[in-house]
């Protein structure tokens, strides 16, 4: 898998997904955010992946936010069109049948923490800075930023980040439940993987249920509880299940 702006590295069932623009500080452009959607097509369907990390090249940025110069001149319809086309994107990432861990090892600005917001989960070096800044462009966060922002932090501290545009440290973003937790930049990639590798050991199935019920909450057209009364039920019908129930009870690690 070849691409202009990123780069992939596979080992031991795990992708790690780098983001290579480090002269533009990781900036999504439109180019990346298709190159994005078209590789975690090719991950969701590759058998020996059974989970991702997303961060950026270099050392200073994860993604220090959306590519600005191709903002201008844009038309209403334009721009409404370039947010469709970052919202899907997002919206692949946090409906995505595995787990997928933002390593963010440096600035995750505007689209960029728009893009940590729609992974899993969020783990942050002890230098990382994150914010949504774009109210200072005369902007708002466009990326879904707005909401899985607010679902995160709560209402009032999003409101606060967004309408100052001010960054945040990473022990204030953990604080805040933002990210999961801090780790020195020389553990950030061997922890996510840690927690990936833990999850291998668990029913795929499963997972992949878990994270859908996860995220029907938001989801307005949708009951929540119901789903999940409904996913909990389908369960019972895989091979997983039969085999970590016949695990518990002969007491032996189960065989996913």
């Amino acid at each position: 898998m070849n691409y202009k702006n990123l780069q992939v590295h596979i080992e031991d069932r795990t992708a790690i997904i780098r983001i290579d623009r480090q002269a533009q500080m990781n900036a999504l452009n439109f180019e990346t955010i298709a190159e994005l959607k078209q590789l975690l097509g090719q991950l969701d369907k590759d058998s020996q992946v059974f989970g991702l990390i997303i961060t950026g090249a270099g050392e200073k940025a994860f993604v220090a936010g959306a590519d600005i110069k191709e903002f201008q001149g844009k038309s209403k319809k334009e721009a409404t069109a370039l947010s469709k086309h970052g919202h899907e994107l997002m919206d692949i990432l946090a409906n995505y049948s595995k787990p997928v861990i933002a390593a963010i090892n440096g600035f995750a600005l505007g689209g960029g923490l728009e893009l940590a917001l729609a992974c899993h989960m969020r783990f942050a070096s002890a230098s990382a800075k994150m914010g949504l800044p774009e109210v200072s462009l005369g902007l708002i966060p466009g990326y879904g930023g707005t909401q899985r922002l607010r679902d995160l932090v709560g209402k009032g501290m999003a409101m606060e980040m967004i309408l100052t545009g001010d960054m945040i440290d990473a022990e204030q973003a953990c604080r805040c439940g933002l990210i999961n937790r801090v780790v020195e930049p020389e553990q950030l990639l061997a922890t996510a993987r840690q927690i990936l590798e833990k999850s291998y050991t668990r029913s795929r199935s499963a997972i992949k249920s878990a994270i859908a019920a996860v995220n029907v909450r938001e989801s307005h057209d949708q009951d929540g509880l119901l789903f999940e009364m409904n996913a909990f039920g389908a369960c019972f019908e895989t091979a997983d299940f039969t085999e970590g129930v016949q695990a518990f009870l002969e007491k032996r690690k189960p065989n996913f």
